[in-house]
């Protein structure tokens, strides 16, 4: 990477306690971006991601994708020489990731406030369920328990049915991509407008709330309640998961009405634009059923290569219910380089997603390994804190790194 392509965060010091997903990813995310993020794991054990699976080699490939691009050494936060390097480490850092639950830290003395006693200018970015204050701040939470108490699930599925998990941990997720954003905010907000730093506070249901729409304000002023509706959105008539001949699935929506029209004549049908009962939205709306009908024996009658390039001659946004082999072998992936293969000690070319947004000034950024446990155990110790190989060897023997 030359000069011009330096990565916004690079000089930035990342200290990350989190484990598993939320805190962990977020790390990931500010690593991308040039951080130099040094995930601080248990001795022996490590990081709980590090044994699931699934498994390639006895390698995890979740630890793989996201313990990319960061350092690993181990400390044991329970032990008071542990706690007393980390206030140490945090001296000479900018940021810490933590998503123990609350009131943890602080037992082990190593608290925001206790922190920024010896670093005035620290940014920490705390994730949990259900944040650091209020009633339920000390209850444990997961993935899909945030989801549940955010409303999410309720909304998620067939009205006839229960819930449906999403298929991937959307709140994490989510949590961490609010919180590496929190922490650039922060930051910017140190470099250029002089602030001190701060302590972010990020819970995983409000990361969820937050991309609910107008789910709490449709409640709020016109009394809606919004019910689980399989693939029906209000915004969107038709709009469904249409099954093809072959058994897959294409992914339709329309709410505009020009782009109705343009449907229309891409299934020979122009005179349906002009139908009362599908001349607007609101109408389609009132007819969601006969509309998304006609539409979906449309798409089961012909052949799929047929339906795709009829819509995309026509203009109308849609796409294929891709399977992670589609997505693999894919010319418009691969143009982009969307999936990237990363070398791998053990494993060879491991297939991953990229590095996301893009950014001019790092088109191709590369991608370190996710690191053994503790492999940087001893450049850290010696190189920020000055120790000597032999004090490093005692705390080693003392079962502290």
């Amino acid at each position: 990477m030359t000069a011009k392509q330096r990565r916004p965060l690079e000089g930035i010091r990342v200290l990350e306690l989190g484990t598993m997903v939320a805190g962990p990813v977020a790390g990931t995310l500010l690593a991308d971006f040039g951080a130099e993020v040094i995930k601080i794991e248990q001795p022996v054990s490590g990081d709980p991601i590090r044994h699931s699976g699934p498994f390639a080699e006895g390698e995890s490939l979740y630890w793989v994708v996201e313990g990319r691009n960061k350092k690993s050494i181990t400390l044991d936060l329970h032990l008071p020489k542990g706690q007393q390097i980390l206030r140490d480490l945090v001296r000479h850092a900018d940021v810490v990731i933590e998503n123990f639950r609350p009131g943890t830290m602080v037992k082990w003395g190593v608290g925001y406030e206790q922190l920024r006693a010896v670093n005035e200018s620290l940014i920490m970015l705390s994730v949990s369920g259900y944040g650091q204050t209020g009633p339920y701040s000390e209850r444990a939470a997961y993935d899909r328990v945030a989801l549940a108490f955010s409303g999410f699930l309720n909304i998620t599925g067939y009205g006839d049915r229960p819930p449906v998990r999403p298929g991937t941990a959307i709140a994490d997720y989510q949590s961490a991509l609010m919180g590496a954003f929190a922490v650039v905010l922060a930051l910017y907000a140190r470099s250029n407008k002089k602030q001190p730093g701060q302590h972010i506070d990020v819970a995983l249901y409000e990361s969820v709330l937050r991309f609910t729409d107008v789910m709490v304000t449709a409640y709020d002023k016109l009394g809606i309640e919004r019910k689980r509706s399989g693939n029906y959105h209000f915004a969107a008539s038709p709009g469904d998961h249409y099954q093809t001949n072959d058994g897959k699935y294409i992914a339709l929506t329309v709410a505009a009405d020009s782009v109705f029209r343009k449907l229309a004549k891409c299934m020979s049908r122009p005179e349906l634009a002009d139908d009362e009962r599908f001349l607007t939205h609101s109408a389609r709306a009132r007819n969601y059923d006969q509309i998304n009908g006609i539409v979906a024996d449309w798409i089961c009658s012909n052949p799929v290569e047929e339906i795709c390039k009829a819509l995309t001659h026509g203009g109308v946004p849609h796409s294929l219910v891709y399977t992670v082999k589609d997505i693999i072998n894919d010319p418009h992936y691969l143009a982009r380089e969307s999936i990237v293969a990363v070398d791998h000690p053990k494993l060879g070319p491991v297939k991953m997603p990229g590095v996301f947004p893009r950014m001019s000034s790092m088109p191709n950024p590369p991608i370190e390994s996710a690191p053994a446990l503790g492999a940087h155990t001893d450049e850290i110790l010696l190189g920020w804190l000055g120790m000597a190989q032999s004090e490093v060897d005692g705390l080693r023997a003392a079962e502290v790194i």
